[in-house]
């Protein structure tokens, strides 16, 4: 398909795309088995089979998934280099981090809104054993303040945001403990390392059927339909009205040319709306969400302001 667009220099240029032989270079910012890399193992052999071309997942974990976002900046905007964004890459990290290697808004392009995500406040079956319910870790952290800690993916992330929110709001001194993915975290929480962990529904739904989790609340305002047992933090610890989700997003860089950008928004679009694709999103705890560009983008206008308030509030910073 031969598609024309606009290059950088606003010079009409004709551009192919996909271009035949080159892979579509699906980059993760985070490590391996978390929410993008499962994500994009879903809908790999679908999109293979749309573009006609291979799809390679690119793992360039770091920074809280800054090192992922600005790979993707960077590349050349000919549709070839896309990443899976969250919401924390997109608007938290904007406010932890006092230096940002790009702008998230006007560096990167949304192709399509695919999914939201929770976080379930999430405790050691082995190590934490009295640690039964969304109670029994508040208690515990006010009778020895400052001494319990909680796990997250990294600062700013969405991870380390909820647990900042939840012991914020609570009056609790809960100590930050970052790390570099979910596994690494899911490691301490197993080692008895970190007392708590506010995880994605994804990755951590698996863990708790195997009994080796327990799953005390979920931050959405509603309950995951995966795990329905499992209440609010809104409704296990009194706190109406509290809600930290994640929203999930495909990005492009900025300049990339409109034609190829519909293409890409058509291509995941089907995709993402495959029945198949979403019951294993929906089965994983996460809620398909299909936005197109423009919601994307106000969405994250919006997000920006909201976590810049939370940010300020709690006084999280990445360091």
């Amino acid at each position: 398909m031969l598609l024309t667009g606009l290059g950088a220099n606003g010079g009409a240029q004709a551009q192919e795309f996909p271009q035949p032989g080159r892979p579509l270079m699906f980059v993760s910012g985070f490590p391996a088995g978390t929410a993008i890399d499962i994500y994009g193992r879903i809908i790999l052999e679908r999109v293979q089979r749309e573009l006609g071309v291979p799809m390679v997942i690119d793992i360039r974990s770091g920074a809280s998934g800054n090192i992922g976002m600005e790979h993707v900046a960077r590349a050349a905007p000919d549709g070839h280099t896309i990443t899976l964004a969250t919401s924390a890459m997109m608007a938290i990290n904007p406010a932890v981090f006092p230096r940002m290697p790009i702008d998230t808004q006007a560096d990167l392009v949304p192709i399509l809104g695919v999914f939201d995500a929770p976080n379930f406040m999430t405790v050691s079956t082995e190590k934490r054993p009295d640690f039964t319910t969304c109670q029994a870790v508040v208690d515990a952290a006010r009778a020895r303040p400052g001494q319990l800690n909680y796990a997250s993916t990294g600062n700013g992330a969405s991870t380390h945001l909820a647990g900042a929110q939840f012991a914020s709001v609570l009056g609790l001194n809960l100590v930050h403990v970052p790390y570099r993915g979910g596994p690494f975290a899911m490691t301490a929480l197993y080692q008895g390392d970190v007392d708590v962990f506010f995880y994605q529904t994804g990755p951590v739904i698996e863990f708790y059927r195997q009994g080796r989790v327990r799953l005390l609340a979920v931050t959405s305002g509603q309950r995951v339909a995966a795990v329905p047992e499992v209440p609010t933090v809104a409704e296990a610890c009194n706190l109406p009205g509290f809600d930290s989700t994640t929203w999930y997003a495909l990005m492009a860089p900025a300049r990339t040319p409109q034609p190829i950008l519909n293409r890409l928004t058509e291509v995941f679009t089907r995709v993402a709306n495959e029945p198949e694709v979403r019951e294993r999103i929906a089965a994983m705890g996460f809620t398909p969400n299909v936005q197109p560009p423009e919601a994307t983008r106000a969405r994250l206008a919006r997000d920006i302001v909201t976590w810049r308030d939370v940010v300020a509030r709690t006084g999280a910073r990445a360091e």
